[in-house]
């Protein structure tokens, strides 16, 4: 009984060991297996580069720009159609996944990743592409981001772009068209002024820096409805080819403002519409009509309470010259009540140039006239204007003229007396 005892534990001891001989082969051999992969991924990192663009960046479009404009774009199989870079008009890009191209003597690797899960209330996947190339040095790819950027600043100078703030993203407007700068008119000379005003700004960064001043201007543009506020922002970035980004301030508190103001890039204009309308800018008890006040007004910079959902009045003079705000944009502002304004707001630093577009005086609608019926003479237009005083606004004024052209004008307006052609604004 004892030896058999003896043999079964002996065997149980050589099933161990020939178990713990298999397992220690087995892991061998993994490891072994898996040395020819790691040693590839560590030749791979120690030979090649590679940049990521997120789709939460402004450089995600104009990656998509800078493809339409390669030629190994047509050599590419596997494509997504985006109606969103040419108005609207369809526009095949890289799908999903790794694609091979050949630039500047170079070869790349593209990946477009997509994830699964979709992200915020918005319902959109993250996107992002990495590009991958041979060498070490980064100034391949700091070269090849340079020809991105100056694709796109070449689609920007073609035409100006309007962007939205969509649930914490910069959104396009796809359907906006700027303005013609001469399409738009003011009084003598105030047009010209303006334009040079910018251009002297624009060449003064250096200026600027040497004197330790924030690179950055503010306009307001006040007056009543319907004299062309908006209207000449959207010109006058066209003319500069700066895009514009709007902000809406009753849909921000104090982080969100600062968070979109930090996702506008260098060289845009930031609009802040009908700032008038919104209560972050009004006056403080004590700063409206002197023959109103009872006290003595408050000190200017001291800010304003604010709603716990909105921008208080500190959190918007922060973005304008704080320590965060932006360098090298142009700051806008249009309002038709500017008594109502916060005099914390309207000094020099947050607002630089203040332009006031009032009733159209009569030259500026002889000029419309005859922008519209060229054709005409300039006593027609006098005429005309002369018949219509009654329209105040270059708005009101230009409604007439379009009224003429389409046959549905009114009792009181007279049409112009030689045959005319409409031109598009």
């Amino acid at each position: 009984m004892f030896e058999i005892s003896k043999h079964l534990l002996g065997g149980q001891h050589q099933f161990a060991s020939d178990g713990l001989l298999l397992m220690l082969v087995g892991g061998a051999g993994v490891y072994l297996r898996a040395i020819p992969e790691r040693l590839w991924h560590w030749l791979v990192g120690q030979t090649t580069m590679s940049i990521t663009v997120k789709d939460d960046d402004a450089a995600f479009v104009w990656v998509k720009e800078w493809f339409l404009e390669q030629k190994f774009l047509t050599r590419i199989r596997r494509v997504d159609l985006d109606t969103t870079l040419l108005d609207e008009r369809p526009a095949l890009i890289p799908a999903q996944g790794r694609h091979w191209f050949w630039h500047a003597g170079r070869p790349f690797i593209v990946y477009l990743y997509r994830a699964d899960e979709k992200k915020s209330r918005a319902q959109r996947r993250t996107e992002w592409f990495t590009f991958v190339t041979l060498g070490r040095k980064q100034i391949f790819l700091q070269r090849f981001v340079h020809l991105i950027v100056e694709c796109h600043r070449k689609k920007v100078a073609q035409t100006s772009l309007l962007y939205i703030r969509d649930d914490g993203y910069w959104e396009r407007v796809l359907n906006y068209t700027p303005r013609a700068l001469d399409s738009v008119i003011l009084r003598s000379g105030e047009k010209e002024h303006l334009v040079q005003d910018i251009k002297n700004f624009r060449a003064s960064r250096q200026r600027y820096a040497r004197l330790g001043v924030p690179y950055h201007r503010g306009y307001l543009l006040y007056g009543p409805p319907g004299t062309g506020k908006t209207s000449l922002v959207s010109a006058l970035a066209d003319h500069f080819g700066m895009p514009v980004y709007v902000i809406s301030l009753t849909e921000f508190n104090d982080k969100t403002l600062m968070n979109a103001i930090h996702g506008v890039p260098r060289n845009s204009v930031i609009l802040f519409e009908d700032i008038d309308c919104m209560k972050t800018g009004n006056a403080r008890p004590g700063q409206q009509d002197a023959a109103k006040r009872s006290s003595p007004p408050a000190p200017d910079d001291k800010p304003n309470s604010a709603d716990q959902f909105g921008v208080t009045l500190s959190g918007l003079l922060n973005v304008l010259d704080g320590f965060s705000a932006p360098e090298s944009v142009l700051f806008v502002m249009t309002t038709n009540q500017i008594e109502t304004l916060d005099r914390a707001l309207l000094r020099p630093g947050r607002i630089d140039y203040r332009l006031y577009l009032g009733k159209a005086a009569k030259e500026q609608k002889i000029e419309l006239y005859r922008r519209f019926f060229p054709q005409s003479s300039l006593a027609d237009a006098k005429n005309y204007v002369e018949a219509n005083l009654h329209a105040e606004t270059m708005a009101e004024f230009q409604g007439l003229l379009l009224a003429i052209e389409q046959g549905s004008a009114g009792p009181e307006t007279h049409a112009p007396a030689t045959d005319t052609v409409l031109l598009k604004l």
